[in-house]
This record gives structure tokens, C-alpha cells and sequence, in this order.
């Protein structure tokens, strides 16, 4: 189960694709950063795996239920489906909008092409949330119906729709951040637009602004700012997963950070203090159980873009895992001489947006046992960063 040298040849991805197949309903292939092409490549080349030999037909994504829906027209051609996939992209989640997703994008639709009675869904683990479109309708409405308001609502709304590009948390790490809590900007946004007289060629109009505006505000107060940590909705996300794979009866793979993917509660190096938090993977283990097989794609070292990332403290796992001369390797914990050997808890490098190198000893996953956190462990030796669309 080692690499060839220049991270793993096709026979071995085809040897950790079949170990991750096997009894699994659902596999959360979870990355330990979102900036590294390497980790999302060979997150991608497993999935093609799961897809052509073992008949995965479902990709669940950390997004809204209308961003994956565009993403899912696009790779099934339906009508009204995005020029390109780069187009597609365009309102979703910053981390998807990689020229490494177009790829993949590019790679389901030709497969679909190939399997139109048997085609690959995209579906989003989030409810409806709100979209940059729904900012200029509101706007919109107030220029039309109140225009002495317009300047009071822009001073709230233009602030917060920068979330959807640079994340709240993030932008307070990097000091972008203007100062109040985009959350309270978005109900103050909902007071006036809740006040806005009534017209009645205007009413029905005002019905669907006031719908946008509560999404704005729900975004907002959902988000890992509003919210005040990064524990998500966990619930939430993994019903949507169990419901689609009932529904459908589709094997899903689950792509997102291996903080989500994990099969057991964990706690953040940056929070400490919250202790193990519920994970969408550990509510799909506790609901799928063996069915659910969880696997941590992560790195040594490597420049990000964002920051070059140093060689992990000697007692984390990424630091166990590094072996002279191997670019890649890739373990399976469920086998019984592994699974002894790796027992025990464990701390797990995490690069997320808000990765600071000065204090690198925080930026990691604890977890209480590693075996029952990730069945499958894949580790790269050295990482290169994406590259982000329009950059």
C-alpha cells in the first residue's frame, strides 16, 4: 500500500479506491486544507475510481441546494445549463472556484455523456442560503419603492455581500473585516426593508424581498462568524446526505474538510476550549455505520499560496506518516494489525482560511481514537497550491 515515487501510480489509486468502496454507502473523502491542488487531484482521482468501478452516482458538496443545482445541470447538460464550467462556478462556495473543480466538472459531464440512463448528481448539504443576486434584488426593490432608503439599506448590505467571496472569520483573520458583525448589519437590513409601505402593484414584489432579505440574514447568522465557531450544522448537512441516498438509492461520495468528514466527534486546535463537536461524518457513522467509511487526505509541508506551511510538530500524525522517499502513501485502519498499531488519539494538521504559520502548533484536529475518526488515511509528502479561478 505505498506510492511509486511521484505520488501514487494509477494501480495504486485503483487499489485505495477499491479499500474505500468496500462496504461503503457513502464515503467522505475529507482534505486537510482547501488550498492545495495535490489533495484535491487525488480527492478527484478517487472519486473517478468510486464512479467507474463501483458505481458511485451521487457527489454531495458543502453548498447551497441552488449552487449544486446549477453545478448538477451543467454535468447532466439539462436546459438552461452554464456555457462552461467555469461559468457554472460563479456563484458557488470561494473554495470551489479552483480551476482544479473545472476539471473535475468537466470530467463527470463527459462521463455522464457516456451514461445518460445512469448519470452523476451533484446535490448541496446546505438549505437554500442567500446568493449575491438576492443583495441586487433587494436593493433593487428599495430604488423602485422607497428611494430615500436606498443609501440607510446600502450601508448595510454592501459590506456583508463581500462574505460571499472572503468568508466573515476569514476576513477578520487578515484584518479586511469593516468592524460590526455582518449578522447584525443583515437584520438591520431586514427592519427596513419589514417597513417599507405597501404599493399595490408593488406587493407581491415585496413578498419575495422580504423572502431574500431572511435569507441574507439566515446566511449571516449561520455563518462560522454568526455562529461564533466552526462546529457547522452538522445535523443538518448529514440529513440531507441520508435523505438523498434513501431517495435515490445512490452510493455518495462527500467531498469537504476532514474537520466534516470525520466519523467521530473532534475538536479544533482553535478552539479548544468547545471540546469534541458532532461532525457531519460522525452522525452519517452513528446512521450508516460500517456503511459510512471516512478517509483524510493530508500533507507534510508545501507552499499554499496563501502561506508557506512548515514541517508538522513531531507527535502529529502528519509528522508519523512521513516516510523518506515516498511522495505518497495510503493506509486502510479497518485491517487489524493497522488498526492496533494507530489506535489512540491523534491530532490532525488542519489548514483552513484563517491559517496564521506563527501559530502552527494550533492549526490541527484532535481526535479521541484515529481509527474510529478516519478508516482510510492518505498522505502526501509535499503539497502545491491551487489555482483559483480569475486570479
Amino acid at each position: 500500500m505505498s506510492a511509486t515515487p511521484g505520488l501514487l501510480s494509477a494501480a495504486a489509486l485503483d487499489e485505495l479506491a477499491d479499500a474505500v468502496a468496500a462496504g461503503a454507502t457513502i464515503a467522505g473523502l475529507g482534505e486537510s486544507t482547501r488550498f492545495a491542488h495535490d489533495t484535491f487531484d487525488l480527492r478527484d482521482q478517487i472519486f473517478r475510481r468510486l464512479a467507474h468501478r463501483h458505481g458511485f452516482r451521487a457527489l454531495a458538496l458543502q453548498d447551497g441546494a441552488a449552487v449544486a443545482a446549477t453545478l448538477d445541470t451543467f454535468v447532466t447538460g439539462g436546459d438552461g445549463a452554464a456555457a462552461s464550467a467555469a461559468s457554472a462556478l460563479d456563484g458557488a462556495w470561494r473554495p470551489w472556484r479552483t480551476a482544479g473543480m473545472v476539471t473535475a466538472l468537466e470530467w463527470i459531464r463527459g462521463f455522464n455523456r457516456d451514461h445518460l440512463d445512469d448519470p452523476i448528481r451533484i446535490f448541496g448539504v446546505k438549505p437554500a442560503q442567500a446568493r449575491p443576486e438576492d443583495y441586487d434584488a433587494v436593493l433593487g426593490h428599495v430604488r423602485r419603492a422607497a428611494p430615500h432608503l436606498l443609501a440607510e439599506l446600502a450601508a448595510h448590505l454592501e459590506p456583508i455581500r463581500t462574505a460571499h467571496e472572503i468568508d466573515e472569520h476569514v476576513q477578520r483573520a487578515r484584518g479586511l473585516h469593516p468592524g460590526r458583525p455582518f449578522a447584525e448589519h443583515a437584520r438591520d437590513a431586514l427592519a427596513i426593508v419589514e417597513r417599507l409601505p405597501r404599493h399595490a402593484d408593488l406587493d407581491a414584489d415585496l413578498d419575495a424581498v422580504l423572502a431574500r432579505t431572511r435569507l441574507i440574514v439566515d446566511f449571516h447568522e449561520r455563518s462560522v462568524a454568526g455562529r461564533g465557531d466552526y462546529a457547522g450544522d452538522a445535523r443538518v448537512w448529514a440529513g440531507t446526505i441520508i435523505e438523498h441516498q434513501r431517495r435515490t438509492g445512490h452510493r455518495v461520495a462527500y467531498w469537504d474538510g476532514i474537520a466534516h468528514t470525520s466519523a467521530a466527534p473532534a475538536t479544533l486546535g482553535l478552539a479548544p476550549q468547545r471540546g469534541p463537536q458532532p461532525t457531519v461524518g460522525s452522525v452519517l457513522r452513528d446512521h450508516h455505520g460500517a456503511g459510512y467509511v471516512s478517509v483524510a487526505i493530508g500533507f507534510h509541508h508545501g507552499d499554499l499560496g496563501v502561506a508557506a506551511v512548515p514541517e508538522p510538530a513531531p507527535d502529529w500524525l502528519d509528522a508519523r506518516l512521513a516516510a523518506p522517499g515516498r511522495a505518497a502513501r495510503w493506509l486502510d485502519l479497518r485491517r487489524g494489525d493497522l488498526r492496533r498499531r494507530w489506535e489512540g488519539p491523534a491530532k490532525v494538521r488542519v489548514i483552513s482560511g484563517v491559517y496564521d504559520p506563527s501559530r502552527d502548533l494550533a492549526e490541527h484536529l484532535a481526535v479521541a481514537s484515529l481509527p474510529e475518526a478516519f478508516d482510510v488515511l492518505v498522505h502526501l509528502r509535499q503539497v502545491s497550491p491551487v489555482r483559483w479561478l480569475g486570479a
